[in-house]
């Protein structure tokens, strides 16, 4: 059997292709220099993010002379040393700004209704090829804070009552005639009061975020809902429909009409619009049937196909930047193809095209590595490796057939080329949704034009409480686009249209002020992400089975992460299967419940009487208690336990 090793082992293609070799039968071993899973595919908790903003602040590169005395006299004969980066520089221009009050406790102004939540749940399974995937609407698990006494309830609204006879021409009255006419009146009904939500509430709430490095969805026909359909990996995790897909135009956000009754019920768009929109979806789901429509815009950009169509400017933005989801230099059938796949993908799961997983984007690289360890694959945490020999941080050396490495390990001497791009991203908790709804349990994504002719567009994504990524009565949104500078720069524009960024913390906007009208940023992180998905193994200075992975690419979904792990997969093993399915728990056969292997030293012939009934007497016993052993990532300081040497997993969760 191989052995193979991968760092930042839940990076989202280390995950894949570990969980893949592990199911044929390989012997796989994890490290990682953190001490979380996942790399810069994370899921945090908001005190745990802090923490990793602290730490990666702090960090510094290890000199490769300090090193040498540790691996130098470990390496044989003809051996060359290849140092590995002890610091992590994907994630640069790291800025965290936060606009929440800081005080203890503060509660806004009373709320004349108050509408609980109904907690709803809607899932929808799929049999034979197909996966579970659950769009799940949870009401807030919080309770409202307790209602004032009537008492208090004339104190609170005893200015407003003055105010309002004042505008009234009455004769004048004492205040104690006032009094004596507030206290004979019928009580009002109990006033909910708002509770302002604090920088020491988000703390404390903390656990219940899960806040993710990289924002990305998975398209319903996507080649990772394929993936984890066919590899039975769904089992391991829970999914959400996004509920809305939105635009900013023209100073307010809208729907999209993406489907065909979303374009009847539109009011953004006139009759014939509809009609166009209508036609247009139309021959993009079989536009290769009609090569004459677009033939002679081949190379041209897709923006310009669409004004060939006649099609309006309120269409063209609502196909290129929600529909298509692409640049202005697209070309046209990339362009038409982006437009064909996210057509397709309506209907699957629910009306739009897109599912997010409970938990966080980290559930994901969890799920595939779960499935490694049920077969037999090994997990260490905070355990480095320096060079490829394999020789870690405690002198142990450890030999392996092929080595997959994820590309922020790799110094910058290895590399053939340092060009690559980089992704600026926005990470906000706000206090409500862009689009109130009659469900605030919605998650949504958001395309923002470009504001200025030389600004990327921006991609948006957020999520409600329901999602399990943010505690009730909060948002968590997530920003994305190309980098043209810090992250800062290029996404504080778009911050600063679509919410509320008070210059004092915890100040709110005057009475009547547009700014009243937009949800208020609580806290923010802005940082740069390094994108090597343009590279490729010719860009690296590497021994060939040193397979380098490169991180998260800028895109919505995960397609190329899964396209990068099947190659990687097939150039370690050509004659195998990618991913097989695993075997549903009930189908498992544990040792000593089948029958017996056949060779030397196991045919009956051979038994004597009391070898069988000793035989029977063990197997009556392990009918009446059957074993079965769990087995996950967890964090080990040692390698204490041998892969199996078939592909019959030992356990199962």
């Amino acid at each position: 059997n191989y052995i193979f090793f991968w760092f930042a082992p839940d990076v989202l293609t280390e995950s894949v292709i570990a969980a893949a070799c592990s199911r044929v039968g390989q012997s796989v071993l994890h490290l990682d220099r953190r001490n979380y899973y996942a790399g810069n595919w994370a899921s945090f908790t908001f005190n745990g993010l802090l923490s990793w903003i602290e730490e990666y602040k702090n960090q510094q590169e290890v000199q490769i002379t300090e090193l040498e005395q540790v691996w130098r006299s470990l390496i044989d004969e003809g051996e060359d040393a290849v140092p590995l980066s002890t610091v992590d520089s994907s994630i640069s221009n790291l800025e965290v700004f936060c606009y929440a009050s800081e005080e203890e406790e503060e509660t806004k102004a009373p709320l004349t209704s108050f509408q609980p939540v109904n907690a709803e749940t809607v899932s929808e399974e799929t049999n034979g090829d197909s996966t579970e995937a659950q769009d799940t609407v949870t009401g807030d698990d919080a309770t409202a804070s307790d209602a004032k006494t009537p008492n208090e309830e004339h104190e609170v609204s005893e200015p407003k009552e003055e105010q309002h006879t004042s505008d009234i021409s009455e004769p004048s009255q004492s205040q104690e005639e006032k009094e004596s006419q507030l206290i004979s009146s019928p009580a009002d009904p109990p006033v909910e009061v708002e509770k302002k939500i604090t920088y020491q509430k988000l703390v404390k709430e903390g656990r219940r975020f899960n806040i993710d490095l990289v924002s990305k969805l998975m398209y319903s026909r996507g080649a990772l809902v394929d993936l984890l359909i066919k590899s039975n990996v769904s089992r391991y995790a829970e999914f959400k429909n996004i509920g809305h897909i939105l635009t900013y135009r023209n100073g307010k956000v809208e729907q999209v009409p993406c489907s065909r009754a979303d374009v009847f019920a539109s009011k953004q768009l006139t009759v014939i619009e509809k009609r166009m929109l209508m036609k247009f979806l139309t021959f993009c789901l079989d536009f290769e049937q009609h090569p004459e429509e677009y033939q002679d815009c081949t190379e041209k950009p897709f923006r310009e196909f669409l004004k060939n169509k006649k099609l309006t400017e309120n269409l063209q933005d609502f196909i290129l930047h929600s529909i298509a989801m692409v640049t202005q230099q697209t070309l046209t059938e990339e362009g038409l193809k982006a437009t064909q796949h996210f057509l397709r993908c309506l209907g699957r799961y629910g009306n739009t095209p897109f599912l997010f997983p409970l938990y966080g984007l980290g559930e994901i690289p969890q799920c595939f590595c779960r499935m490694c360890a049920v077969f037999g694959g090994i997990y260490c945490l905070r355990h480095s490796v320096q060079v490829k020999a394999v020789i870690d941080t405690r002198g142990q050396r450890i030999s392996c057939s092929h080595f997959v490495v994820e590309d922020s390990y790799i110094r910058d001497e290895q590399r053939q080329s340092t060009a690559y791009r980089q992704i600026s991203r926005a990470v906000l908790i706000t206090d409500r949704s862009v689009l109130p709804s009659e469900s605030d349990q919605l998650i949504s994504l958001v395309t923002i034009p470009p504001l200025e002719s030389s600004a990327p567009a921006v991609r948006m994504v957020e999520l409600c409480s329901s999602s399990m990524t943010c505690m009730p009565g909060t948002y968590l949104v997530h920003l994305t686009c190309s980098s043209s500078g810090r992250a800062q720069e290029d996404l504080a524009p778009v911050v600063s249209q679509l919410f509320h960024v008070s210059t004092i913390p915890g100040e709110e906007p005057s009475e009547g002020a547009e700014e009243r009208s937009k949800p208020a940023v609580l806290w923010v992180m802005y940082f740069n992400m390094r994108d090597t998905s343009a590279l490729d193994s010719s860009n690296y200075s590497l021994p060939s089975n040193v397979h380098v992975c490169t991180g998260p690419d800028g895109s919505l979904c995960s397609d190329y992460s899964i396209k990068l792990a099947e190659s990687v997969f097939h150039h370690i093993l050509p004659d195998e299967e990618f991913c097989p399915p695993a075997p549903n728990p009930e189908d498992i056969i544990y040792d000593g419940d089948g029958p017996q292997a056949e060779g030397p030293g196991f045919d009956e012939s051979t038994n004597t009487e009391e070898d069988k009934s000793q035989a029977e007497e063990e197997g009556a016993a392990h009918e009446k208690s059957p074993s079965t052993e769990s087995s996950e990532p967890a964090e080990m300081d040692s390698v204490t336990q041998q892969a199996p040497s078939d592909t019959t997993p030992p356990s199962e969760e």
